[in-house]
């Protein structure tokens, strides 16, 4: 079976909380704390560890720890240099902990980088040869799905997906691609764009699915999710923090329960036909164990889009 091939399509749980929880040499960081990607070549079983823990609790997709691997982010660590090696070593990182389970794919990780140009911090083009490189690596290494996610910035959003499609195109490749924008509190990305605006700024590209994810948990996510259950015509993907983080005894906590969040998933999936679900920031292998159990039988619901 592909990806596209699956009623329901679980990605895994969050990467960085669950790293700043597992025990780290100071030697693997190399100086360069906070660079999370450098760790897929200077400690490659705390990585392959990681993927591990959510493969055998259920999860269909390992999302590979690439999200910040282009030169854009990687020169502020002096690894600019790196970005085909960290690329490869994340893929081949997370295919050892699959080892084989069927059914489980690599989602390659590509986030918004540090910079947008909508707010004049980076040129288009700048921009787009550094997704290029990163794409290309991807690809290179055998990825099954690309994930370009966390998008902020409408321009950004165009220049990702203008790129993934000409790297595709180039390597005769047809590997789908999600799509998925963060939307805050105030119900617009960080730039001041709504979700009916990011849709239609997607809708021109073939991509597998669109939706959310990270910066809210499920119900700051609901009005959103709605809308595009009722005006995105192809699959809709749901990736929520675990509800708004919290200061408890000077920890960083995330409240949401793996039973929780089993239940709003399912919901969402039930009422609005989501169709790939997974976790962003605070989520665990419970969370993905829990869902599991919770989507057993599950269908997404059928949808009638506003022509």
């Amino acid at each position: 079976m592909r990806p596209k091939d699956h009623d329901v399509l679980i990605l895994d749980g969050a990467c960085g909380t669950n790293l700043q929880e597992m025990d780290i040499p100071d030697s693997a960081w190399d100086g360069r704390e906070g660079c999370n990607e450098i760790l897929n070549l200077t400690s490659p079983e705390t990585i392959t560890s990681l993927h591990r823990g959510f493969v055998d609790a259920g999860a269909m997709v390992l999302e590979t720890n690439t999200f910040g691997a282009n030169r854009i982010v990687l020169e502020e660590y002096g690894l600019e240099d790196q970005v085909e090696a960290i690329n490869i070593a994340g893929v081949e990182n997370a295919r050892k902990a699959i080892n084989g389970k069927p059914n489980t794919y690599i989602g390659g990780s590509v986030g918004p980088g540090t910079k947008l140009p909508s707010l004049g911090h980076i040129s288009v083009d700048v921009m787009a040869a550094a997704y290029r490189e990163q794409f290309q690596a991807l690809v290179r290494a055998g990825v099954d799905l690309l994930i370009i996610e966390t998008c902020q910035d409408l321009l950004q959003i165009k220049t990702a997906m203008t790129t993934c499609f000409e790297v595709l195109e180039e390597a005769g490749k047809d590997l789908p691609v999600m799509a998925s924008v963060t939307i805050e509190r105030s119900g617009t990305m960080l730039v001041g764009s709504d979700i009916a605006t990011a849709a239609v700024t997607f809708e021109p590209f073939p991509i597998f699915s669109f939706g959310l994810n990270c910066a809210t948990g499920p119900t700051d996510m609901e009005s959103h999710i709605r809308y595009l259950s009722q005006n995105w015509p192809k699959r809709i993907s749901c990736v929520p923090n675990q509800g708004m983080p919290e200061v408890v005894n000077g920890k960083t906590c995330y409240p949401m329960s793996p039973e929780e969040y089993g239940r709003e998933m399912t919901r969402f999936i039930n009422e609005y036909g989501v169709s790939v679900v997974g976790g962003c920031c605070g989520t665990t292998p419970d969370h993905t164990r829990q869902l599991v159990k919770s989507l057993s039988g599950v269908k997404p619901a059928t949808r009638e889009v506003i022509s």
